[in-house]
């Protein structure tokens, strides 16, 4: 039988998952100024929403100290992409890094793959990085993005708990599930990387 946490909890991403658009989450897409602005998107874009949740699902996974040294380094990280992308500082490949992030960090947790946590730390803050920066550069040059990225900060620490409580609930019995779910951001990936999604 599965505990009604889980059930709950499951029902919250996949609501999450099933309500989000297309991503616009990339440099150059729509405008964006306060903290509501900053919250709502991540929830906005599949690739940003998977990319979260798998962060927190690799964490659990994984346990001990990178269930916190993990997501703290992914918003860490994106705060600091955030403010060279408002500084306008040139960084390459930010599309392409944003799309691998939905892959590599989905086949991490598909695999349960055991990094020490400083190796997680590297690659998610990789990671964390061109995701903040897409963010920064969508700040107008009239407002300021400190509301903006507080909000997105937020958001996307809630989203790295929804992926803590999933793998949590689902524990070393259902382990097998928390896999699936990162085999499924991989192929969520894989679409947006090839325009099917």
């Amino acid at each position: 039988m599965i505990p009604a946490t889980m059930k709950r909890t499951t029902l919250s991403a996949v609501l999450l998952l099933a309500a989000a658009g297309p991503a616009y989450a990339h440099v150059g897409d729509g405008t964006v100024s306060s903290f509501t602005a900053g919250f709502t998107h991540p929830l906005s874009g599949l690739d940003h929403m998977t990319v979260m949740i798998a962060v927190g699902l690799w964490a659990a996974l994984k346990g001990d100290k990178a269930i916190w040294a993990w997501p703290l380094a992914f918003v860490g990280i994106m705060l600091a992409g955030g403010a060279l992308g408002i500084l306008h500082v040139p960084m390459a490949f930010v599309e392409p890094a944003i799309l691998a992030s939905v892959v590599v960090l989905g086949l991490l947790v598909a695999l349960a793959v055991d990094l020490p946590v400083s190796a997680g730390v590297a690659v998610i803050g990789l990671f964390a990085l061109f995701h903040g920066y897409a963010h920064g550069t969508e700040v107008p040059e009239n407002a300021g993005g400190l509301g903006y990225m507080a909000g997105f900060a937020a958001a996307t620490a809630l989203l790295h708990a929804v992926g803590i409580t999933a793998g949590f609930n689902l524990g070393w019995r259902f382990r097998g599930l928390a896999r699936v779910a990162g085999a499924t951001c991989a192929t969520i990936g894989a679409g947006l990387a090839f325009g099917v999604l």
